[in-house]
């Protein structure tokens, strides 16, 4: 009996392994355990200040629907006939003046991948196990490639992050749509999350009051402190893009947590910069305040951009340099530009806070 039972197996075995020959190997290893990767995206950075990496990133960046929403017919011919053959020049004047040239990059792709890195550490030191990727929508590397690294890192499930903390369809919402391009393609689709506006984050509201508390100390007190965001057209609030009413609410936020804090009295007002074209857009312009300020007698502000996770050319070289001499220029005395998050032990205690909210109950 025992005879007949181990020739049974035997065959058995025989037949089992006739089978997995006949199959071609299709009996696959289990994977190993799939993980959740987190994508920071910002906005982006040409690969270079000369005209060829400038053209290609400002023709990406103005081809996109969510941020030039004239008809393409009309808009077209605008774009490759008056604005990419001259603008690249300008504008790569203005990257020029901030190039790391030891890196050979500009300072948001610096700061973007130590981001990364950064909230890496951070989340794997609270147990969090996670692979942290980085983006650009414009430039690279794109939304795609970094969601593909992502799966090819063993990621089932996306956290989907763009550091604007507040909402607008010509940011975060363009994020989205790159991204769910990217997962159009995917055969075995990853579950995504997208990380909500944060401004209402206390400990995010807390890290930029500590800056421009820190940035009073540092420098010395203030008549004025303007919280500049970048501006949208008037246009798209009017059609519901709740962009404008976030920044404000954000600058109401602030205003309180800095009352409480006690260290500057100076009056905190809310602007908006970076206009692009003749279409009306959000007001009060940065660049037009800073020169009202200064000419009614203000001589001493600072200036802090809420809205930016990340220095950047608006904030470096528009904010820095062309509104601090425009604000020189007409009288005023004393400029304060308090930098950005950036990758600094706050700002990467913010995301960390932010991001892990997203994380709760998305395991397999």
């Amino acid at each position: 009996m025992v005879s007949f039972t181990r020739r049974a197996m035997g065959v058995l075995a025989e037949r089992a392994k006739l089978l997995l020959e006949q199959s071609g190997g299709q009996l696959i290893k289990l994977p190993p355990k799939p993980k959740i990767g987190i994508l920071l995206t910002n906005t982006g950075t040409p690969s270079g200040y000369t005209y060829w990496p400038m053209r290609r990133y400002l023709s990406q960046f103005l081809l996109d629907k969510r941020i030039i929403e004239v008809p393409r017919a009309i808009w077209y011919p605008i774009l490759y006939l008056f604005i990419l053959p001259f603008r690249p020049f300008k504008k790569g004047k203005c990257y020029k003046a901030i190039w790391n040239t030891e890196k050979d990059e500009s300072p948001l792709r610096t700061i973007s991948r130590n981001q990364a890195s950064d909230l890496q550490k951070a989340l794997e030191a609270e147990g969090n196990e996670v692979v942290v990727n980085w983006a650009f929508r414009y430039g690279e590397p794109s939304i795609a490639d970094g969601i593909a690294e992502l799966q090819k890192a063993g990621c089932d499930r996306l956290v989907l992050f763009p550091l604007y903390p507040q909402y607008s369809a010509t940011t975060t919402a363009s994020m989205c749509d790159a991204a769910f391009e990217a997962l159009l393609k995917q055969r075995h689709q990853m579950a995504i999350r997208t990380v909500p506006a944060y401004y209402r984050n206390a400990v995010f509201i807390d890290t930029i009051a500590t800056t421009i508390e820190d940035g009073i100390k540092k420098n010395g007190d203030v008549e004025v402190i303007v919280l500049t965001y970048h501006g949208i057209p008037l246009g798209y609030q009017e059609k519901g893009d709740p962009y404008g009413h976030q920044c404000h609410e954000t600058t109401e936020l602030l205003k309180k947590r800095l009352a409480d804090g006690g260290v500057t009295s100076a009056d905190l007002v809310t602007s908006f910069q970076s206009r692009l074209g003749h279409l009306e857009w959000l007001k009060p312009y940065t660049e037009d305040l800073t020169v009202e300020l200064a000419k009614s007698g203000i001589k001493k502000m600072a200036m802090v951009a809420p809205g930016f996770s990340s220095d950047c050319l608006e904030t470096l070289e528009e904010l820095e340099m062309d509104v601090k001499d425009q604000f020189l220029a007409h009288e005023g005395e004393h400029f304060v530009y308090i930098p950005c998050l950036n990758d600094s032990a706050a700002g990467i205690r913010v995301l960390a806070d932010v991001v892990s909210k997203q994380l709760v109950n998305f395991e397999n």
